[in-house]
């Protein structure tokens, strides 16, 4: 089976994220798309992120509905802080029978030299890229052999801009799935 990747802190899930990865689910050659929740970023501070648990409890929600779409806590199981190189290798280790595939957006492939294993990395796996609004537009011919721009809907919405406008007491409702919304309402999230 052909799994796509799609690495996040999920700090709140939001419909961009469920669009980009219904969109690899459906418009792809991948099988299903694994929401793979972040423990800890590297290049994040872990001040205003969730526990963990909770951030998986709101994207099994956001997924329970899309069957080709699932949660995945297999980054909690790995010493922190976590690299996306070690990630693979365990999966590669655990699911020899899947093929993985990393699914970023354009932002994160200007960042790609700086990872942990880079160049490992774009030797090995295949990594989908969807559009963003950033300055210096990649095209195909730009990037290297593994990696493939999909023509996907450009999304511009943000964890970051969801969590202020919760603080500031902003209506985001259409931001978010139904399911998480009534969760981070319960919970009392980002307030």
């Amino acid at each position: 089976m052909k799994i796509g990747l799609y690495f996040g802190t999920f700090n709140p899930i939001h419909v961009g994220h469920l669009i980009i990865a219904n969109h690899f689910a459906e418009h792809s050659d991948l099988e299903q798309v694994w929401c793979v929740v972040t423990p800890q970023n590297p290049f994040k501070t872990k001040q205003s992120i969730l526990d963990n648990h909770q951030r998986l409890e709101m994207v099994y929600l956001a997924t329970k509905e899309y069957p080709k779409i699932n949660p995945s806590d297999i980054e909690f199981h790995l010493p922190q802080p976590n690299y996306t190189i070690h990630t693979l290798a365990y999966l590669e280790e655990k699911y020899p029978e899947h093929e993985f595939v990393l699914i970023m957006g354009e932002d994160n492939v200007v960042s790609l030299p700086k990872w942990k294993n880079a160049e490992v990395i774009l030797e090995r796996y295949p990594i989908y890229v969807y559009p963003r609004k950033i300055s210096g537009v990649i095209t195909q011919d730009s990037l290297e052999g593994t990696i493939k721009k999909v023509d996907a809907p450009i999304i511009e919405i943000s964890s970051s801009f969801i969590r202020k406008s919760i603080k500031s007491g902003k209506n985001i409702r259409p931001l978010l799935p139904e399911s998480v919304w009534i969760y981070l309402d319960e919970m009392n999230f980002y307030k």
